[in-house]
């Protein structure tokens, strides 16, 4: 039991075959009490209640930082302290360069990038007042090798953004004992990728994959883990892969 007594807030984490679903029931498994955000509430609530008995759901949207504010009240009231921030919440468009308008890059900026920084805003006062915390972003193997098979350009410069934004957040708030790390999943079988990959791509994309075979969501919940847990109370401004050797560097 790696997070007994410890509250957890995931963010996007009601999707059914998603990445932060899965690292919601991997945290209960492992003692923590879960409070799950995303944009439905009721979603939330229901994705909460199904990890048992004491754990939360809220709505937010990330990419309002008000929203954000607001959801940050409602956990504190209810759980009293935020010991882990898991900034998974993000979308993505498969558009080519030239085609992306000007309210698509946006919209992705806005989810991807700017709701980390508004979700972290909204935790990080109380996390240093306590002088604790681990905050964990998602960002993407996207960033890393430029575009992927589901992300367009602007998706890969968003997800680019969230490791320059968790490595200053990390040096700056490693005094307050808070520890920022991010986590860049290759491809990852998830509600995202469902039914979009054909036989043909999937074998071509295994191809460059030495493990041979693609990831699950509890891979990359395994590595939250990892970074909620005291494992890692040495590990901040970190940047760790989970795409099976489709990229190594």
């Amino acid at each position: 039991m790696l997070l007994t007594d410890r509250v957890a807030v995931i963010s996007g984490a009601a999707s059914p075959r998603g990445i932060g679903r899965a690292t919601a029931r991997l945290f209960a498994e492992h003692g923590a009490r879960v409070v799950i955000l995303d944009l439905d509430e009721a979603a939330s609530r229901t994705a909460a209640e199904e990890l048992g008995a004491g754990h939360l759901g809220f709505a937010c949207d990330v990419s309002n930082p008000e929203s954000c504010r607001q959801a940050a009240a409602r956990v504190l009231e209810a759980t009293g302290k935020v010991d882990v921030l898991i900034n998974n919440a993000g979308i993505s468009q498969p558009v080519k360069f030239q085609e992306i308008s000007p309210s698509d890059w946006q919209r992705i900026m806005a989810v991807n990038l700017d709701g980390v920084l508004y979700l972290s805003q909204a935790f990080v006062p109380h996390m240093r007042a306590r002088r604790q915390g681990s905050i964990a972003c998602m960002s993407s193997v996207s960033a890393q090798r430029g575009g992927g098979i589901f992300g367009g350009p602007h998706y890969s410069a968003a997800k680019a953004g969230v490791l320059g934004l968790a490595k200053a957040m990390a040096r700056e708030l490693g005094p307050d004992n808070i520890r920022v790390n991010c986590v860049t999943p290759g491809l990852i079988q998830t509600d995202i990728t469902g039914g979009k990959l054909t036989p043909e791509m999937k074998a071509s994309i295994l191809t460059g994959i030495p493990l041979a075979r693609l990831g699950e969501a509890r891979d990359v919940a395994g590595v939250y883990l990892f970074l909620a847990s005291d494992l890692s109370a040495y590990v901040t401004g970190a940047v760790i892969d989970v795409n099976g050797g489709m990229l190594i560097h």
